[in-house]
Formats: structure tokens, sequence, C-alpha cells
């Protein structure tokens, strides 16, 4: 799948892909439903059916605020989720410690941990807020000193308590460290202008509690989609993730925040996808597609 290199900027934001790296997931599970001879044109799986999926947090860069939008799976697995599970844990997600890491990626930039002002966590799934808690002189730290942490109240009450499906992607060293730090700011449902240009969008499909991140200036808008449609194969409104919790839910949400998208131009920001950064869609009958895909 070919993508287009653009730059972009949406107001005094600077708009920088943060890729925190590769790793693996059941192809099966993160296209549910969909038959393998379909999803696999999109993206190949290995020996042990897994897909190669980009962690891809996003900093916005402005002249008062650095913004980081989710943290990726972050290391320090033992000291965060212990020996019996953390020592397994980069091989069972086939996690590539070699190559992009957000503290790398953050650093093309010249951004310093120190320097981000603001974490929005879309949820607190370990793929997505691992990297905003690291090991430091055998305590467990926020990465980012100065920052407040964004998240949503339902999502942060449902990763205290998870149900049994997500027992193994909530875990409480990924965020009892920002309480103990009063880093941590609840939000409660949609929320307009939580920082100049950035609004939060509630979905509960995949999870409850899950928030994409709206960026716009009134001519250009972005949409972090999250887990809501984690790639860009995604945008098919029937095609989903085994892990999400409510699919039809999920289907409606989805076709709520596409059909704006398609119909003005957003560019959508995919967390997952290994092949591009972001896309444009068009709509194609009820459903909707793949207009033209981006590296940013």
């Amino acid at each position: 799948m070919q993508a287009t290199n653009i730059s972009l900027k949406i107001g005094d934001y600077e708009i920088c892909p943060i890729p925190t790296g590769i790793f693996g997931l059941d192809g099966g599970s993160m296209f549910g439903t969909v038959p393998k001879v379909l999803w696999e044109k999109n993206i190949p799986a290995d020996e042990k059916n897994r897909i190669p999926m980009e962690a891809r947090a996003l900093l916005l860069k402005g002249p008062q605020h650095k913004i980081l939008i989710d943290t990726g799976n972050g290391s320090d697995f033992v000291a965060k989720y212990g020996e019996k599970l953390g020592s397994k844990f980069a091989e069972m997600y086939n996690i590539d410690d070699k190559g992009p890491s957000l503290l790398k990626s953050l650093a093309k930039y010249d951004v310093k941990p120190e320097d981000i002002t603001e974490v929005i966590l879309t949820h607190l799934h370990f793929d997505h807020a691992g990297g905003g808690v690291k090991s430091q002189n055998g305590e467990l730290v926020p990465t980012f000193p100065n920052a407040r942490y964004y998240i949503q109240k339902a999502n942060l009450e449902t990763a205290q308590t998870p149900n049994i499906r997500e027992r193994a992607s909530y875990f409480k060293s990924n965020y009892e460290p920002l309480q103990k730090t009063n880093q941590l700011v609840v939000l409660n449902g949609n929320t307009e202008n939580i920082l100049p240009g950035i609004s939060v969008i509630v979905s509960n499909g995949h999870t409850v509690g899950h928030q994409m991140v709206k960026v716009t200036d009134g001519q250009r808008t972005l949409l972090y989609c999250g887990d809501v449609v984690p790639t860009s194969a995604h945008v098919r409104l029937a095609w989903l993730m085994g892990y999400d919790l409510e699919p039809l839910t999920l289907i409606n949400e989805k076709e709520k925040a596409l059909g704006p998208a398609a119909d003005q131009g957003w560019f959508l920001y995919f967390e997952h996808d290994p092949y591009c950064d972001a896309a444009q869609i068009i709509r194609n009958g009820p459903d909707f597609s793949v207009k033209e895909r981006f590296m940013l």
C-alpha cells in the first residue's frame, strides 16, 4: 500500500508522528470475523499468524504546549508487570526493541521528557499507556514529570476493576504512579477544548471510556482514532477487532465519526497501521474506503 509523504500543521501545532516500536498481535484477533483471505491482503501474517503492529503515538508541537497522545508499550516490563509476566511479555507480543522507541522518536523533534506539557491517553490498555510510566531507582514514576495526563473517568474505573476479557490488558502499574504524583486529570464525557483546538470524543465499543482526540483549526482537522479505527483497513464499518467489547456499538460510533471525516476531508491518524500514519477517506455506498494514505 503506497503512502504519500506530506508535512502537516494544524493551527499552531506541528503534527509529529511518534513511532514507539513494532509489536505483533494475532491477525485473527485484530480482524475479528473478517476472513483471513481478506484481511491478509492488507497486512500479511507471520508463521504464528501474528501481524506487525505499530504503536504510534502523536506529538502536537506548539509554542505553548507540547502534547503527546498515547505512549505505546513502553519498557521495563519486569518492573511494571512482575517477574512471571514481565519476563515473557516482549516475547509474547514480539516486541522489537531495536527500532524506534518513544523517547528516541521525541528526540528527533528536539523534545525531552520534561518538555511534554500534556499527555492525552485514549485508554489505559498497556499498548497505549505503557510508555507513560518508567522504572527509576527501583520505583515506578511518570515518564513525563511536568505533564498532566488526561484520561476518561469511565476508563479509569474500568482499569481499576477490569472485566474478565480485559484483565490482561489493564495494569495498575500504568496509572497508579500518575495518581501518586497528582498528574492524572480525569475527564467525564465528550469535552470541547480541553486544550486550544483539541477536543475528545468518547467511544464505548472497544472498551468503556475510550476517547478519540480531535485536533482542528477550523480549516484542517485530524482525528486520532486510537482503537476505534486502529489501521487504515479498519475504516470499513464491519471490520472490527476480536478485542472489541461491543461490536454493534462500535459500528455505530465509527459511522458517526467517519461520516464527517469523509465529507469534510479530515485526516484520520492510525495508531497501529504498520504502513502509514494517516489517511483521508471517502464514502463507498453505505460504507467507507480509503481515498489516500499518508506518511507525515
